[in-house]
């Protein structure tokens, strides 16, 4: 993996960007990044009220929301790949803002579908914490990249944690529309904060000769490796159980008679506990094999969402789920980026793990709209419970047989 060319800094950057910079201005990114997408579930009452909309509609403009964010990672992924990250950011991040206030404005589900599904969707593509993760892979050196990785998911926590119950607050004080326009100007201060992680383009004459790899090629070996597909056939769980709790938990906890100042403080439990996770991974992904860490996370949420489900919910019991949901969240992401870039080095690192957030997302789409739909036909989320379950122990054992080495590429041989 060629480390010291991409660690130089770009012409028009300067030597500012110390690893320590690079670390506080992408963890930054992540947060506010994370933060109001983490929210939107709190949105879902107060709009449905105001417009008499099915949970059905809500549902289906998060899960386009989380179906575009996945179809569009491996495209932005690519684009930051060869001309660097900067641009990118900037574009996702305008369309961020963008869909945030088209939402505020939604009267009709079409107009909800476009800004928070479509604009938001492929926003988020553009200026999530997966192209922070690729920035650090690309930007330190290997011995502080499993904690940047852990720090920068953690960072996406901590917005969680924080616009949670900054989002109830608003909501309950100012109205759903105040707090989605606050949420849409905070999103413009990752323009000057992507500076600080802007990486330089691909080309032939920054590349080490063994390193000049086509993006087919990338492609073709990727899911031609078992390993990989793995990784990819699991991640999908991920995406199916988060999305659905993000989305769903808070409506779930108001219909057990549980007030929304106890879901935002779930929701924030979630955020602050997967800052622990995520941190703990960083650091144990050094220490102990990564299929193994990710095994124990699948099948660890599958545990919790049995006893949540399974006794009567009450305040202690709600936090409690919240809990240890955190300390599983996304503490998945560090170690499936990190073998991502084990396996095929940094090169086409954005790409190749877009594509494994593609299957986290289509998860994610269906965990949203399934929820909406089973909610409207029989009034209860019990049945989405139960597959998030399965699929967690489906996931648990998928990820055992994964090889945690490089990919073996031919040497080329001297004439």
């Amino acid at each position: 993996m060629a480390v010291t060319t991409e660690l130089r800094p770009s012409s028009g950057l300067g030597t500012w960007r110390t690893p320590l910079v690079i670390i506080i201005c992408g963890c930054a990114i992540a947060l506010l990044s994370f933060g109001p997408r983490s929210s939107l579930g709190f949105f879902v009452q107060p709009m449905s009220r105001e417009f008499a909309w099915g949970r059905d509609v809500f549902g289906l403009a998060l899960a386009l929301q989380n179906l575009l964010w996945g179809l569009g990672q491996p495209i932005a992924g690519a684009i930051a790949d060869r001309f660097g990250i900067l641009r990118v950011m900037i574009v996702g991040a305008l369309l961020y803002a963008a869909g945030l206030l088209l939402m505020r404005y939604s009267t009709a589900p079409l107009s909800l579908d476009l800004g928070a599904g479509v604009l938001i969707g492929f926003g988020l593509s553009g200026c999530s914490f997966n192209l922070v993760l690729s920035a650090f892979s690309k930007l330190l050196p290997v011995e502080k990249r499993g904690i940047a990785l852990g720090a920068g998911t953690a960072a996406g926590s901590f917005g969680q944690f924080l616009f949670a119950p900054f989002g109830v607050a608003m909501i309950d004080n100012f109205g759903w529309q105040a707090a989605l326009t606050v949420f849409a100007l905070l999103m413009l201060l990752i323009v000057p904060l992507s500076l600080a992680i802007a990486t330089p383009p691909s080309t032939s004459s920054n590349e080490p000769v063994g390193d000049q790899q086509s993006f087919k090629t990338a492609l073709a070996e990727a899911f031609g490796h078992r390993s990989y597909v793995l990784l990819v056939l699991g991640f999908f769980t991920c995406g199916f159980q988060l999305a659905f709790i993000t989305v769903h938990l808070p409506a779930y906890l108001a219909d057990r008679g549980v007030s929304s100042q106890t879901g935002g403080w779930v929701v924030a439990a979630i955020g602050l506990f997967n800052i622990i996770g995520s941190l703990s991974v960083g650091w144990l992904q050094n220490k102990y094999p990564k299929r193994y860490i990710l095994s124990l996370i699948y099948f660890t949420r599958a545990l919790a969402i049995v006893a949540f489900i399974s006794f009567p919910i009450t305040t202690f019991s709600a936090i409690m789920f919240g809990a240890i949901s955190g300390l599983t969240w996304l503490s998945t992401v560090p170690p499936t980026s990190a073998l991502v870039a084990l396996m095929f080095g940094t090169k086409w690192f954005a790409t190749l793990y877009g594509f494994a957030f593609v299957s986290h997302q289509v998860g994610g789409f269906l965990g949203v709209w399934l929820g909406g739909i089973v909610f409207e036909q029989f009034g209860s989320y019990t049945p989405i419970w139960w597959l998030s379950i399965l699929f967690g122990v489906l996931s648990a054992l998928i990820n055992l047989p994964i090889v945690e080495q490089p990919v073996a590429r031919p040497v080329a041989q001297p004439a």
